[in-house]
């Protein structure tokens, strides 16, 4: 299994290095204004001692007793997802499948890689100055989505001290007017409170103008979010989710809406869009939220209503989260004895979503709906 996963990690390396060299002077420059979120999360035996997230558990259902209890997938050809990554099952923290990210994420045309991050000592802290290293020759930047539920103001902070100590110096690092740009994804479970007592410049205990201060986007969800946003003290909002209606927040018939809100109450507004969504192997019981790629209609009508929203950025849902069937990374047809995966297509390139994203963002930058404003000061 080694071998071979190495020697297909070398050929996808091979031929995307070679792709790049031939096309480098043709490939437009990325899109500061297109973020994608993306997951360092995954482990396997032979880099880190065990699989992670390959072995997804079987969720719970949170009313129904029958859905319990349902195990986790082993890893390796049966992963707790609906498709399966063309390099198959990878280390997040092997330089190569790192380098390999990056270069389809350039190719892509998206210029942030907002890296989910679950805290100091956490796997997915292990590799976060490889990510800069690595994103930094590639002319991308690195953000953090951070993903921890505080009960505390203090916790918060210790994070946010930990990253400007360990990180804020990198030239790799997204910042927006010089300060560090941070999705907070449980935003909404800490109360407002507790978020004005930091976020609000007038109080006696606000990190504002101080060296852990930053840009701050809070998760959309509910109806009433924005408001939370608003009052909190948080600098903008993001909707995440790829499945369109699965929340007020990601149904795109209230982008419209949501977006003069926010431009009437200076905030930020970052709609998110996905390919797909399909999450009934680790959630079987979730179908109803399942939506169908369509070869790719899904994804272009998803961006359309987003652009259509003059928006400030535009998040992508997702690189890689492949649990939830949102990835664009590239995905093969494969089948196992308990399982046939999803695939784009058996006659589809796996690159398909990789260049329909960079065609995604040129057409619309060339109708100036979406300008690239790459507004990133170091």
């Amino acid at each position: 299994m080694k071998i071979k996963q190495s020697l297909l990690l070398i050929l996808c390396s091979y031929v995307w290095h070679s792709s790049c060299k031939e096309t480098a002077a043709v490939i437009p420059p990325v899109n500061y204004n297109v973020h994608t979120f993306y997951y360092g999360w995954y482990g396997i035996p032979e880099v880190d001692g065990a699989y992670t997230h390959w072995n997804h558990q079987i969720l719970p259902h949170w009313a129904d007793s029958s859905w319990n209890n349902q195990g986790n997938y082993p890893g390796g050809d049966d992963i707790g997802a609906n498709y399966f990554p063309q390099p198959g099952c990878y280390s997040s923290n092997d330089p190569e499948i790192i380098e390999l990210h990056m270069q389809q994420i350039k190719k892509a045309g998206i210029g942030v890689v907002a890296l989910s991050w679950w805290g100091k000592d956490s796997f997915t802290d292990q590799s976060v100055r490889t990510y800069l290293d690595i994103a930094n020759e590639y002319g991308l930047k690195i953000a953090f989505h951070i993903e921890p539920i505080y009960k505390t103001t203090e916790e918060f902070k210790a994070h946010l001290d930990y990253i400007r100590i360990n990180y804020s110096d990198h030239p790799g690092l997204y910042k927006l007017n010089g300060k560090p740009f941070y999705y907070l994804y449980n935003s909404y479970k800490l109360n407002y409170q507790k978020w004005q007592s930091i976020l609000k410049p007038d109080t006696t205990t606000s990190i504002r103008n101080t060296p852990i201060d930053g840009i701050f986007i809070s998760l959309w969800t509910l109806r009433k979010d924005g408001e939370f946003a608003l009052v909190s003290g948080f600098d903008g909002v993001y909707t995440y989710y790829a499945s369109d209606g699965f929340h007020f927040g990601s149904t795109t018939s209230n982008w419209s809406s949501m977006s003069e809100y926010a431009e009437e109450n200076d905030l930020i507004f970052i709609p998110c869009v996905g390919p797909g969504y399909i999450d009934t192997r680790i959630r079987p019981w979730n179908k109803k939220n399942t939506r169908s790629r369509d070869n790719g209609q899904y994804y272009e009508k998803m961006f359309m209503n987003a652009t259509n929203c003059d928006p400030d950025f535009i998040g992508i849902t997702s690189f890689n989260e492949w649990h939830e069937g949102t990835q664009i990374e590239p995905a093969i047809p494969k089948k196992i004895t308990s399982y046939t995966y999803e695939d784009y297509g058996e006659d589809i390139d796996p690159n398909f979503y990789i260049k329909k994203t960079r065609a995604l963002i040129s057409e619309y930058e060339k109708i100036g709906k979406f300008p690239n404003q790459a507004n990133n000061e170091n």
